[in-house]
């Protein structure tokens, strides 16, 4: 069973997904390895993720490992009709398609848990939230799970420190692997290129305005830097702000940043960071966009509320005009800049991201039981996952390393030099 928009669609998502594919050789050597060695068999994995090609194919070597697959997607306007009916075409579960109502997006992330899950593998942790919210009789089910984004994370501790968290999640964020790629350069690549392709607007010479300096938040200030704009970062940590000037950005408070910024790009994964004291001090003609996770980062429902005019400035651009006769421009409704305006990280840096994914989802399988007893639900990957996944990587690169000798070994541990 499956509820996408026309599985006829499914050849023009095949051959995005071959594409992704044979720019992903991380994933193709796992995949040979679940081929042989079937982790998931006889298991179900419950699967949201923002649903394009290098999602559907991180699907399919799970599949490969012998997982029965139920799908969905992450964000409503992130899910791309083609590539989840390429899926549906290949014999896996899939309900998500895109432009969901907040009505569909609901029923579909709750088709993938009435399925009963074993494994759970979440972007932002609607499936955990679901499950222990609305399917409580369904958690003694699941083995555990994998959380991809650093707002799943929060929403994970929140649960863990509360004693709410009933399995163990895998925090994937946290690996090196992720976040040092995935949320710098992954990050700071592909929200450029949603805006660039939305907007067609030149960002040489402009004022882009970076809320948050995380790793996502320093991608993008950087690709911003490198594209030639001035960047201004806005920040509530003493410590990034120190980074983010030693970097070479100029730190201002919100409201004086929304002066004179032309782009502003929000990456926190808190919300009302673009609120109605910024809206009403921007110019004519700001660009806002939302690289966070969830879409009340531009707080675009107190915006809708100020305007005395809306409309389509350009296609996925929406303009909402003041009373002052300011117009703002914001992209893809608030929602993730380079999913619902782009095509998402590239694939070379998802492949790390979801290498990570899938040999911690086996990881689950294989330590399940002391997994469970441990009291604390949040759980590290271990840094043999990591080695694992970089020593793979730079050797596809061609690229070798030093190994280090029996006295060296010897003289790093010890504490008598």
């Amino acid at each position: 069973m499956s509820e996408i928009r026309n599985e006829a669609l499914y050849e023009s998502g095949e051959t995005k997904i071959q594409w992704v594919k044979n720019n992903m050789p991380l994933l193709r050597g796992i995949e040979q390895d679940f081929l042989r060695d079937k982790p998931f068999k006889g298991l179900k994995i419950a699967l949201s993720v923002h649903l394009e090609a290098k999602t559907a194919y991180l699907c399919r070597v799970l599949a490969a490992g012998g997982a029965e697959m139920y799908i969905t997607g992450s964000n409503p306007l992130s899910t791309q009709d083609d590539v989840a009916a390429a899926l549906v075409h290949g014999g896996l579960n899939v309900y998500a398609w895109y432009d969901a109502t907040p009505e569909e997006y609901h029923r579909h992330t709750s088709e993938v848990i009435k399925a009963g899950p074993n494994i759970i593998i979440d972007d932002g942790g609607d499936l955990v939230n679901l499950i222990h919210n609305e399917y409580p009789q369904l958690i003694d089910n699941v083995i555990g799970g994998c959380e991809e984004t650093t707002t799943g994370i929060i929403r994970l501790v929140s649960m863990d420190k509360a004693g709410e968290l009933k399995f163990p999640m895998m925090l994937v964020n946290d690996a090196d692997c992720k976040h040092l790629f995935d949320n710098r350069y992954g990050t700071g690549q592909s929200v450029w290129d949603g805006i660039n392709r939305t907007t067609n607007l030149i960002v040489a010479g402009k004022n882009v305005v970076v809320a948050g300096y995380g790793w996502c938040g320093k991608g993008v200030a950087m690709r911003a830097k490198g594209l030639g704009a001035d960047v201004i970062v806005t920040e509530i940590d003493p410590i990034k702000a120190m980074e983010a000037v030693m970097d070479g950005f100029k730190v201002m408070p919100m409201t004086e940043a929304a002066r004179i910024g032309d782009f502003f790009v929000t990456v926190t994964g808190c919300c009302d960071v673009i609120g109605e004291e910024a809206f009403l001090n921007m110019k004519d003609g700001a660009i806002l966009s939302n690289a966070g996770h969830f879409d009340v980062e531009v707080n675009v429902a107190k915006l809708s509320q100020m305007a005395v005019k809306t409309g389509v400035a350009r296609n996925n651009i929406t303009y909402y005009q003041l009373p002052n006769g300011n117009r703002l421009n914001v992209i893809a409704q608030g929602r993730l800049v380079n999913l619902a305006a782009g095509d998402g990280h590239p694939a070379e840096i998802m492949d790390m991201s979801f290498a990570i994914q899938a040999l911690s989802a086996a990881y689950l399988v294989a330590h399940k039981d002391e997994l469970k007893a441990m009291k604390q639900k949040t759980v590290n990957v271990p840094k043999s996952i990591d080695k694992e996944v970089a020593m793979r990587k730079i050797g596809y690169w061609g690229i070798k390393i030093d190994k280090l000798t029996e006295e060296q070994e010897k003289y790093l541990g010890s504490w008598q030099v």
